[in-house]
């Protein structure tokens, strides 16, 4: 544009807006800092709010130092930064699913892209994967910006634990809303201490379990189709 500046593309490893993004990478400066960064077009497009930051291959840095801060299997084309106080706030539904110290943050973001698609709440107990992490992210496909998210303790409702074998046979209770499912970790389950309903299971056959976040999926597709 005439009579106008054009910002240089980054070229250094050493900018700050690339230790940003590196920073990012660990969960202790998400939390110090209260920001999360997205990897992808697609990404960046599904978030409600403006980036706090973004950072385009070949427009604002050049691609091979994106690739280098990304941790996307493929080199994405954008990184975009946020702030964790613009996802959605927790707000109960007639269904949450409660995560008892799922680590895996696949598994996590699994949970969030489930209950978006049947209009569900997510709460997490200390020792849960981080639901901001960029495996979590890329998992939830977007879903992190429609999906309220809390505490163990927001979570309010009948509490149906999900168990690998124990309680009766999911497709038997009686199942209104408010309800709270409760999923524990798949190799631990949920200890025999933490407060609960009923106890359930997903009768099946063959395998020895079902994945945590296919377990969370049945159980929501039982509550919708007895409502």
């Amino acid at each position: 544009m005439p009579g106008g500046t054009v910002a240089a593309v980054i070229s250094s490893r050493d900018n700050e807006r690339l230790k940003l993004v590196r920073k990012l990478h660990d969960r202790r400066w998400r939390d110090k800092l209260g920001l999360f960064f997205v990897e992808g077009e697609d990404a960046v497009a599904a978030a409600t709010v403006a980036p706090v930051d973004l950072l385009r291959a070949g427009e604002d840095v050049e691609a091979k130092l994106l690739a280098e801060v990304a941790t996307a299997p493929h080199p994405p084309r954008v990184v975009a930064v946020y702030r964790r106080a613009d996802l959605p706030a927790w707000e109960e539904r007639d269904a949450t699913l409660a995560l008892w110290r799922l680590a895996d943050p696949g598994n996590v973001g699994t949970l969030i892209r489930t209950a978006d698609a049947f209009g569900a709440a997510v709460a997490l107990s200390e020792g849960c994967a981080d639901p901001c992490s960029p495996k979590a992210l890329r998992a939830s496909a977007g879903s992190i910006w429609r999906v309220p998210l809390g505490t163990w303790g927001d979570a309010a409702g009948r509490r149906v634990a999900l168990e690998a074998h124990r309680g009766r046979p999911l497709s038997e209770l009686e199942l209104e809303a408010p309800v709270v499912f409760l999923l524990g970790a798949e190799r631990e389950g949920l200890p025999a201490d933490v407060e609960r309903d009923v106890d359930a299971h997903v009768p099946i056959q063959g395998a020895e379990s079902l994945n945590v976040a296919a377990t969370g999926a049945i159980a929501l597709y039982e509550l919708r189709r007895g409502v």
